[in-house]
């Protein structure tokens, strides 16, 4: 196979990147990476000096991709589908764009800081960026939950890279920062993405891990 894609399958920015290789069922190589062995950081450090997954190895290319939002640009151009995850439409584009950068700033990030504070000792950890995480994936309740009143994907009517960002940004959110029963919209859309083929093997795969997540 041409592409081997560096990750750990708990990881939420995996998430992203795996949902779009299973949408349209591009063939790739795992590679497994535990960033707590030494020898495993160091190896992945030649191909990514951030020491971060996800990675892709495009090896025909002998070409290193990473950022999961390029990763799904460079899957959409080189390795198309049936999936059209970027659409060709500029306008079209645009909004998928704007969409994957805000579920990542918006509720990733916030989501992320919540987490990983909780794997802090105690006198390490951060009150006040927990609350203003909380208070940003909050807002960000709020503008998905207008405008997923009348649509049933994150940028429109079809499934795209925006949804690949969504998944895991909405799914881990709402284990740190619940949605309640005040944002219908918002539940209703993290409930397609859950039950959409790719996300559901993305869980499975990912569910020995779970009790590794901070509760």
């Amino acid at each position: 196979m041409s592409l081997e894609l560096y990750f750990h399958p708990l990881a939420s920015y995996c998430w992203k990147v795996l949902i779009a290789l299973y949408e349209n069922e591009t063939p790739f190589v795992p590679r497994f990476i535990d960033l707590g062995d030494v020898s495993v950081r160091e190896d992945l450090a030649k191909l990514w000096p951030f020491v971060k997954v996800p990675v892709l190895r495009a090896l025909e290319e002998s070409k290193t991709i990473a950022e999961s939002s390029i990763i799904i640009e460079y899957l959409a151009m080189c390795h198309p589908g049936r999936v059209e995850l970027l659409p060709s439409d500029p306008e079209r584009a645009l909004e998928t764009r704007f969409r994957d950068r805000f579920f990542d700033v918006y509720v990733h990030e916030p989501m992320q800081k919540i987490v990983g504070d909780r794997l802090l000792a105690e006198e390490k950890r951060d009150p006040y960026g927990v609350s203003q995480a909380r208070q940003l994936i909050e807002t960000a309740y709020g503008v998905i939950e207008r405008d997923m009143a009348d649509r049933t994907w994150a940028a429109g009517d079809a499934f795209s890279m925006a949804d690949c960002s969504a998944a895991p940004a909405l799914h881990y959110a709402n284990r740190v920062v619940p949605l309640g029963e005040t944002f219908v919209n918002t539940r209703a859309y993290l409930s397609r993405l859950e039950q959409r083929p790719s996300f559901r093997r993305v869980l499975n795969e990912a569910r020995p891990y779970f009790h590794l997540f901070p509760g």
